[in-house]
């Protein structure tokens, strides 16, 4: 299992909207075109977290999905309540966390 988590800032008011955005993506074929397999959005404070499960790494199927109207309708509808954490953020990748440690039972 792949685990990406992508962290950027929110207004914790704004989670039920955020969470009806990704309700009717998740429901679209958008998931399958990245590659993810679950969803499960975090907030904490003003902080937003997002993480991806999927079989294999999604970087490609993300890019790739960059293109699509899917992709394009749900980032213009979070780019109303999601705003990056690193204010030098250029693409996806500038959100993603990164792992530093894992344990398994």
């Amino acid at each position: 299992m792949q685990r990406t988590l992508i962290v950027a800032k929110m207004d914790a008011a704004n989670a039920d909207a955020v969470a009806a955005l990704f309700a009717k993506s998740d429901a679209s074929e958008l998931p399958h075109l990245i590659g993810a397999s679950r969803r499960t959005l975090f907030r904490f404070h003003d902080l937003y977290f997002h993480l991806v499960e999927a079989g294999e790494d999604i970087t490609d199927g993300l890019y790739k999905a960059r293109s699509t109207e899917l992709y394009k309708e749900l980032n213009t509808g979070l780019s109303e309540f999601i705003s990056p954490y690193d204010p030098n953020w250029r693409e996806p990748k500038d959100a993603m966390a990164t792992p530093f440690y894992h344990w398994e039972a």
